[in-house]
């Protein structure tokens, strides 16, 4: 793992484009799964960047696993979302154009357990009453998924 790490060694915080996927894990009372992110400080879906070899469904299950510690039993295609809009500057300098393939995700097993590293905390959230404070980029897949259903 490290591809992403692997090319800002090369190129510095120019912008790249990078693929990944996102979970929008819904649970049985109809409310989103969200993680309060150490980079950012903004509340978002589990979700991360595409490693060589990996299916963008294969990056959902992993990121979801990673951050959140449940383990998708289905996930299923919601939209793939890129372009201007999902241009994103990090809070360290890196600059993305994100390409997101975002999967929804109702069947689901484990114990919530946040990973230390990205991760401050996890909660559900009714899907009328989400944080203030979202990712930019989860923000519009959020949007998009509300509108959807």
């Amino acid at each position: 793992m490290g591809y992403v790490i692997n090319l800002r060694k090369l190129v510095g915080s120019r912008p790249l484009v990078i693929v990944g996927a996102s979970v929008i894990l819904i649970d049985e009372n109809n409310r989103l799964l969200l993680q309060l992110r150490k980079d950012n400080n903004c509340w978002g879906l589990a979700g991360g960047s595409l490693e060589p070899g990996e299916t963008l469904e294969d990056v959902a299950k992993r990121e979801l696993m990673e951050e959140t510690g449940l383990l998708a039993k289905r996930l299923t295609y919601f939209k793939t979302f890129s372009g201007e809009d999902y241009y994103y500057k990090y809070p360290n300098g890196d600059e993305v154009y994100n390409v997101i393939t975002a999967y929804v995700c109702r069947e689901y097993a484990g114990s919530l357990r946040a990973e230390e590293a990205e991760v401050q905390a996890l909660s559900f959230f009714h899907l009328d009453n989400l944080p203030e404070n979202m990712s930019p980029p989860d923000k519009m897949v959020i949007k998009a998924f509300k509108e959807n259903i």
